[in-house]
């Protein structure tokens, strides 16, 4: 691997796109959009705890939703800057971790170090925030998959499942573009505002001005992973 071949991270991403056009790949599919709804929920919840607020839980449905609860009372900001931080960090999250992760795979080392980080960290999550039976289903699922490479040793086969991950994870920023551009939602018949109408209103603009920005971020993310990635 000392002469990692470039065209790997192209590969890969082939795939991950042909998974999400082909019909009749939703059995693949269901697993990734979950995994997509825990980086999510989990930019909410991080960013409560980097505001001054606490994470207290997160749930993540059957349907591929979810939710964080946290709390800000204790927030060392204003409470309508700690608002817009995190809703901004659960837009971001999954791109965000991607892009660390597209960046790990440059190095078989740092690969295996950032394997075993999120393997930790889901470990992490799954005895302090997780409380819906398909959050716990998706993780545990996630962390004995995830184990089982790293028992192989295999070099090349963990820098591939690491860049797989990190481009599902920023994939699954542009599969819920819908939402972006949401300005609310209802959910068990109650009306709520998305995350970009709560930065508007916290903020300044509208709630399609933030889906717009946001949308742009993660591009640019992803563009500077994979530059980074490619570089000699």
């Amino acid at each position: 691997m000392k002469n990692k071949p470039k065209y790997i991270i192209f590969l890969v991403a082939i795939v991950v796109f042909v998974i999400w056009q082909l019909p009749y790949f939703g059995w693949v599919q269901y697993p990734f959009i979950l995994l997509g709804t825990w980086f999510h929920e989990m930019g909410h919840g991080l960013t409560a705890i980097l505001v001054g607020g606490s994470f207290k839980y997160l749930e993540i449905y059957e349907n591929g939703g979810g939710v964080a609860y946290y709390t800000i009372s204790d927030s060392y900001m204003p409470v309508s800057i700690a608002n817009a931080l995190i809703a901004i960090g659960g837009l971001l999250g999954p791109a965000i971790t991607g892009s660390v992760l597209i960046i790990s795979g440059k190095s078989p080392k740092i690969t295996r170090i950032a394997l075993r980080v999120l393997i930790g960290i889901m470990i992490l999550s799954l005895i302090l925030w997780i409380r819906s039976f398909w959050g716990m289903v998706i993780l545990i699922s996630f962390i004995v998959f995830l184990t089982g490479i790293t028992f192989f040793k295999n070099q090349k086969l963990e820098v591939i499942t690491i860049l797989f991950l990190g481009l599902q994870s920023v994939l699954s920023t542009y599969l819920q573009l819908d939402y972006l551009f949401t300005k609310q939602f209802e959910r068990d018949g109650v009306i709520q505002i998305s995350d970009t109408q709560a930065i508007a209103e916290n903020t300044i603009g509208t709630y399609w001005i933030w889906a717009i920005l946001i949308v742009l971020i993660s591009v640019y993310l992803l563009w500077k992973s994979f530059r980074y990635y490619l570089r000699k």
